[in-house]
């Protein structure tokens, strides 16, 4: 009896080993799943920019880098406040397109609070016209493309940046965009107008590739993308890779920007 008890003992010790174990397993794969990072996909607008067929690229790379992804075509994403504040990423591609009031506060709490928000061409430069509060977050908005379809220039200007960084100049065959910018944003990247198209602007240097902050948020912005042909140039879709993994604050892809003002330069 005394061997039978000793027996029935140690299986019992071993079946509460064993939950242990499996306790601690799933413990540890629900802290994993809590702690990877989510991104939201937000497309629609003007179809001439392909927004669907841009998300597409970016979307299954991100997945490829851990993250969990979900992809939206409607701004009514933005209302649900407990979702969106659990967010890393907030990835954006809708071109003149209308948001309700509620649908904006969703979107700046959110990234207010620190949900990183990213885009490129007019997907969050050119997407609400009438919102300033929104265009105040993103650092920059669309005015212009002279000339329409050319070729031009994009001139790193931070070789240190890990968003740039190994990064040369390179050529586009697309639209140069002529941007009202926020003078604090951190620019990384420009292009410079000819002035063959229109003569007052020539040698006017603009900001392609800038990052900023909106409260506790990371904004990346980059005003190549016209077309998910913009992508094709290495440079072009690398930029917004690592411009992508910046704003969720991915360890190693850089830190909060530095103002490079060019109006302090008056003051000197």
């Amino acid at each position: 009896m005394k061997k039978q008890a000793i027996g029935i003992k140690f299986a019992l010790m071993i079946l509460l080993l064993t939950g242990a174990v499996v306790s601690l397993t799933f413990d540890a794969k629900s802290q994993v799943d809590r702690q990877k990072k989510k991104a939201l996909f937000v497309w629609g607008g003007w179809e001439g920019h392909q927004p669907k067929q841009c998300i597409d690229i970016f979307a299954p790379w991100l997945e490829d880098q851990g993250f969990d992804i979900e992809i939206s075509n409607s701004l009514d994403s933005y209302l649900d406040a407990e979702k969106m504040k659990s967010l890393s990423l907030i990835v954006q591609a809708i071109t003149m397109g209308q948001i309700t009031p509620q649908q904006e506060r969703g979107l700046l709490d959110a990234v207010r609070s620190g949900v990183g928000f990213a885009g490129w061409h007019g997907g969050i430069a050119d997407s609400f016209r009438s919102s300033t509060e929104y265009e105040f977050m993103v650092g920059g908005s669309w005015a212009a493309h002279p000339g329409n379809i050319i070729d031009y220039e994009v001139n790193i200007t931070n070789h240190d940046d890990p968003i740039t960084r190994g990064l040369a100049d390179f050529k586009m065959h697309s639209e140069q965009n002529f941007m009202l910018v926020d003078p604090n944003v951190e620019v990384l990247a420009t292009t410079t107008f000819s002035g063959r198209v229109l003569p007052w602007i020539e040698g006017t240097v603009m900001p392609v590739v800038w990052k900023k902050l909106y409260g506790k948020g990371r904004i990346f912005n980059t005003t190549l993308g016209h077309t998910a042909e913009d992508f094709d140039v290495p440079q072009a879709r690398e930029l917004v890779k690592r411009g992508l993994l910046w704003a969720a604050r991915v360890p190693g892809a850089g830190e909060d920007p530095v103002q490079t003002n060019p109006y302090l330069l008056l003051l000197e």
